[in-house]
Formats: structure tokens, C-alpha cells, sequence
């Protein structure tokens, strides 16, 4: 049980039906389609639908008490009994009642924002936090407004430490999901050029990205990307921790090496980690988890064993075997200018591999500066790559740009991903390793039904 309508009535005292008794609340959730047992169930509204008409359905299967606008006329078919909770804004109050319940349950609360590695990063932290303490992070993507106050309302009342990822699109986003959570301890993993058609620059993004200092507890601590220029004015801020290779950083990362098993590195010289996932920025991702683990008094140990028994969250440098033993980096969750240059770099990077081919899709939210940021990311590609296929409207422009440079790869562009299977599938081969990078909408994942054996 989450709540009972009794403690709900005390916060929302506008109701119909017995919502002054003691009745339990299991779940909360939007989606009529779910059957839920005792669940509150929200009727939000968007442009092309509204939740309220949904209210019956939501009754049939298992709900117990509603949100209700108190503009709209209830059903006849509503029981008297039936507990709602009349309102100006279902949204906002599904947003005060995750506030609320936050503040009663009161558990330590990480809230993570960045560009990239968001959800790399919030993954590393609830694995390394969980081996001491329970704990709850946001599933998936449930980043935004309706999401996070749904990840506050969905966890256990025993819940120790609660990790919440914070995505965004524009101004004033993060800084509400600030307020709701009133995080004690705020990660910005780094500043990328993602959402940049809505931001109009880095140093826009920058600005959205630090809104999470808003809800900040007055006590709180913030972990920043200490090598990010654009985050440079939070180095003198009382609580800020910064984290990076550059000796300046409170904590300095450095000796990273990588293998078939994954990256040692090393931090303040003297403290020795390893994960396994590959690459430098997942060395950064993770050093935010063992930062936050020494302020919550684990031992290295501990934090290690976090590091090391990690579930991430899946189609990030995600390693899969294909046809004739061929590895394939599965990176196609979603795409940056900066991601993708990183990612890029972790391929150069892999050990045992004679021929090494990146698969790049457009990136999009890129704006005005598509083309430019596009044609980039030929700056991260030389040697030891073998071969760059590019596909989408955009991509191309970074085998334009290769060639442009007179790069000695070999490059073929494509307009969509059928055309590309026919050369991609003559490169498998057990000394291969395949990338597939590009933004979510480019759905890359689908050119694995080609790669890998069918079961």
C-alpha cells in the first residue's frame, strides 16, 4: 500500500464519494488500458485526448479512487461511494501528490540531468547506492513531467535512497522536476548539443541543465562534469564536487584502460575501479556513483561490487553477438553530436578487432545547425576505423565531410537502412566489430534482425 484516500483527503480536501475513509491505495497510473489492483488513477489531458473519458474503463479494471477536474460534469455511471478528488489540473496534481508522498516517505533523492549518459549514469548509481541501501530509480525513460512524479508515487514506503533521471525539451522543465523531487544530491552528467532547435545554443542547454539546482535541498551537494567549460561558474558554488580528467577537478580521472573485459581507471591517483562497459565517458558516468557512494560513507568495496553487478538500461554500447561471431555495439537508444563522437572513440579504442565499421543515423533536434554539427563528427573518425556507412537525410553529410578531408576510410551513404543491409552483411565476420549509432526515431535496432541469427 502507497496511501490510503484518508491521507490523500488531507492534502486534496475537495472530493466526492467516501474519500474520507480508509481505503488503500496500491498504484497510481494513467493508462486505462493496465489492469491495476486498487489504483488512483489520473485522467490527464493532451491536444488530441483527454483521460477523463476513460473513467469507467478505468473503474472495470481496478481503480478505486480518481482525479477530477471539478470544470467537468461526473458520469452518472460513477458510483456515489467513488472516491474524487476534484482539482483545477489533474497534471499538477499528480505532480503535488508525488511531492508530497516524496516528502512523507522522505528517502535520500539523486536527481541526474545532462546531455548524454543520463541513464547510464542514474543505472550506476542505483546499482553501486543498492548494495547498502533500498533503493528505487526511474524506469526506462520516465523523465519528464508525467514520469517522474509516477517514478516518486511508485516506490516502496521503505524506500532508502530514490535516483531519478531528468530529461527535458525546454526552458523551465527540469527546473519543475526539481521542485517536486527536491533532490540532496544533483548530478549534470556533462552538456551536449541534444534539444539544441529548442535551446538555441550550448550555453542555452547549459542554463536548462543547471535549473536542477532549483529544488536543491539547502545542504545538498552537486556533482558536475568538471571538464565542461559551460559548467566552469558552478566550480566556486559551496557543495559543487566537481569530476573529470583534468587535474583542476576535485576528483581527477586518469589511467583508463580498456579490454575485452571493460575499463580500470583510476581516480585522485590512488583509487583503483573497473567497470564493464567500455569507454572513457562511461568511466565519467560512473565516477559520479562512486562519488556519491563515499558520501553516503560506503566502502570502496561495496561501491565496486555496485559497479560490477550493473543491469543497464538497454541499447546503450549494448554488446551483442551477431552472424559468424561478429560483435555489435548496439548504441542506438538515441544520438548527440557529443555521444556520438564518444562512441566512436570507444570502437577505435577495442582491443582484438581487425576490422572496425561505424554505422551512423541522422541526429536530430539539431536545428538550423544540423548540417554543420553533422559533418563534425568526421573529426572523431580516422584510423583504426575500416569503414563508415551513414544513413538518413543528414548522415551523408559526414561522408562528405570525410572525403572533403580525403580521410583513407572507406564510406558509403544511404538514404534508408534497407539499402544498406546488403554491404553491411558482407563485412560479418568474428574479427568485426559493428556500431550503430543514430537518434531514437532512426530505430537502428531494427537492422539487427539482419545481424544476428534468428532463434
Amino acid at each position: 500500500m502507497k496511501f490510503t484516500t484518508k491521507w490523500m483527503a488531507a492534502y486534496f480536501p475537495e472530493y466526492k464519494g467516501a474519500a474520507d475513509t480508509e481505503i488503500p491505495i496500491h498504484h497510481i497510473y494513467t493508462d486505462t488500458r493496465q489492469k491495476t489492483d486498487r489504483g488512483l488513477f489520473v485522467p490527464l489531458e493532451g491536444e488530441t485526448f483527454d483521460g477523463h473519458s476513460f473513467l469507467k474503463s478505468a473503474i472495470n479494471n481496478g481503480a478505486v479512487a480518481a482525479f477530477w477536474n471539478k470544470e467537468k460534469p461526473i458520469p452518472e455511471f460513477v458510483p456515489t461511494d467513488f472516491p474524487l478528488f476534484l482539482v483545477d489540473d489533474t497534471l499538477i496534481a499528480l505532480q503535488q501528490l508525488a511531492h508530497t508522498f516524496r516528502t512523507e516517505i522522505n528517502p535520500k533523492v539523486i536527481g541526474v540531468t545532462g546531455s548524454n549518459g543520463k541513464t547510464t549514469t542514474k543505472d550506476f548509481i542505483a546499482s553501486v547506492l543498492s548494495q547498502n541501501y533500498k533503493t528505487h530509480k526511474t524506469k526506462g525513460n520516465f523523465n519528464n513531467h508525467i514520469g517522474l512524479p509516477l517514478t516518486i508515487l511508485s516506490m516502496d514506503q521503505t524506500t532508502e535512497v530514490l535516483v531519478l533521471e531528468m530529461g527535458m525539451n525546454h526552458f523551465g522543465e527540469i527546473e519543475r522536476l526539481s521542485f517536486i523531487s527536491e533532490p540532496d544530491v544533483a548530478v549534470i552528467t556533462n552538456i551536449g548539443e541534444s534539444h539544441i532547435e529548442n535551446l538555441g545554443s550550448r550555453e542555452g542547454i547549459a542554463q536548462a541543465k543547471t535549473e536542477i539546482l532549483a529544488g536543491l535541498k539547502s545542504n545538498g551537494k552537486v556533482i558536475i562534469d568538471g571538464d565542461e567549460p559551460l559548467l566552469a561558474p558552478l566550480h566556486t558554488r559551496e557543495g559543487v564536487l566537481s569530476c573529470g580528467f583534468d587535474e583542476k577537478n576535485k576528483f581527477v580521472l586518469s589511467d583508463c584502460k580498456m579490454d575485452d573485459t571493460g575499463t580500470r581507471f583510476t581516480i585522485n591517483q590512488n583509487i583503483n575501479y573497473m567497470i564493464q562497459v567500455p569507454g572513457n565517458h562511461n568511466v565519467k558516468n560512473a565516477s559520479f556513483a562512486i562519488i556519491i557512494g563515499e558520501l553516503l560513507n560506503m566502502n570502496q568495496e561495496h561501491i565496486q561490487e555496485g559497479l560490477s553487478s550493473i543491469e543497464l538500461t538497454g541499447m546503450r554500447l549494448e554488446r551483442i553477438t551477431g552472424k559468424y561471431g561478429t560483435t555489435i555495439l548496439n548504441d542506438a537508444y538515441n544520438a548527440s553530436p557529443t555521444s556520438m563522437k564518444a562512441s566512436i572513440d570507444v570502437v577505435k579504442e577495442l582491443p582484438n578487432f581487425s576490422r572496425k565499421i561505424l554505422v551512423l543515423g541522422d541526429i536530430f533536434e539539431l536545428g538550423a545547425l544540423s548540417e554543420m554539427l553533422h559533418r563534425s563528427i568526421a573529426d572523431a573518425i580516422s584510423e583504426p576505423i575500416d569503414m563508415v556507412i551513414a544513413i538518413g537525410e543528414e548522415a551523408p553529410y559526414i561522408v562528405e565531410e570525410m572525403k572533403k578531408k580525403e580521410l583513407a576510410i572507406e564510406a558509403h551513404s544511404f538514404k534508408t537502412k534497407e539499402e544498406a543491409v546488403d554491404i553491411l552483411e558482407s563485412t560479418l565476420s568474428e574479427e568485426t566489430v559493428i556500431l550503430l549509432k543514430a537518434s531514437r526515431l532512426m530505430e537502428f535496432e531494427t537492422l539487427l534482425e539482419h545481424l544476428v541469427e534468428k532463434e
